[in-house]
């Protein structure tokens, strides 16, 4: 799942590429029953409405909000897309693929030798065009995605994003804030807090393992036992993990690719994530294990990752 660098990466290339340009249309084949009468454009009659409400507007603005990309449009309306497992945006020139005269379901990059064409991102669901001819299309594998739209001044009141917990990279992230998040949930294990979107928002799977790897903090390890000076460096490593999947465009170990359907290079920096069997890169004779962490996979040194309990 795209993870806060991964959803910076995406929301920044929104900024450089589409704001400004008008939508003229809005097109998507999400159509799941489970869906019917929710709202979210898997919903039919959402999507009318949806359709309705951003063709002709402009796009403003795009942040971020925890993991939710926030693409704000001209009209005071703001589109929510949490990407989830294998969502991601691009722009370009598509093409809707033509069958005699019948129009197939089917959007493909027009020049096919472009990264765009990558075989991860030909799985479109939903589709901008916009006054330029161009398109922001987003490719979603798994159609696990949600997509809504609400109106920007309500955003106080929209469930996906009141109960965030505070942003690690955002200028009010102390220390001191990390620590009266962490100790909400004293009794939980550190991997488990650090995923909890409510605690601190933006953090996944990849990345936890890397900062605590970083910090040498075992990820079972009790919050109420760790060591003050451990938290310290847990901090330090938290904002330069994140730092670091950001400068490397964000991980692509999954689908996950930019707004120029290109992967990200943080796969290739991991210390610990998906390292299983190999020796640890502190040199401290450890081999680098894979635990369950509440259903979730967790990666560490025996050696070097202290447990506290």
């Amino acid at each position: 799942m795209p993870e806060l660098p991964e959803v910076q990466t995406t929301v920044d290339g929104i900024n450089t590429k589409v704001k400004g340009l008008t939508i003229t249309d809005v097109w998507t084949n999400y159509n799941s029953p489970f869906h019917h009468g929710k709202d979210n454009i898997k919903n039919p009659k959402y999507f009318s409405a949806f359709k309705k409400i951003v063709v002709g507007s402009k796009i403003k603005s795009a942040e971020r909000q925890g993991k939710n990309v926030l693409i704000h449009l001209s009209n005071n309306q703001t589109i929510l897309a949490h990407m989830k497992m294998t969502g991601h945006f691009m722009y370009g020139k598509y093409e809707r693929k033509t069958t005699g005269k019948k129009v197939a379901a089917i959007w493909s990059p027009s020049e096919k030798d472009s990264p765009l064409a990558d075989p991860f991102n030909k799985h479109i669901r939903l589709i901008f065009t916009f006054s330029n001819g161009k398109h922001l299309a987003f490719a979603d594998t798994r159609k696990f995605a949600k997509i809504f739209i609400f109106e920007t001044k309500n955003r106080h009141k929209v469930s996906d994003l009141i109960d965030l917990g505070p942003d690690p990279l955002s200028k009010n992230f102390s220390l001191v804030i990390m620590k009266e998040q962490l100790m909400l949930r004293k009794n939980w294990k550190i991997k488990q807090i650090l995923l909890d979107q409510e605690t601190i928002s933006g953090i996944g799977n990849i990345y936890s393992d890397e900062m605590l790897w970083l910090s040498d903090i075992h990820p079972l390890s009790i919050v109420s036992k760790i060591p003050s000076e451990r938290l310290r460096r847990l901090y330090k490593a938290m904002r330069d993990v994140l730092k670091k999947g950001l400068y490397f465009g964000g991980d692509s170990t999954s689908d996950y690719r930019n707004i120029y359907g290109l992967p990200g290079q943080f796969q290739h920096k991991h210390n610990v994530y998906r390292c299983t069997g190999k020796p640890c890169l502190k040199k401290d004779g450890g081999i680098i294990e894979r635990i369950k962490v509440g259903g979730r996979s967790s990666h560490f040194c025996p050696v070097h990752q202290i447990l506290y309990k």
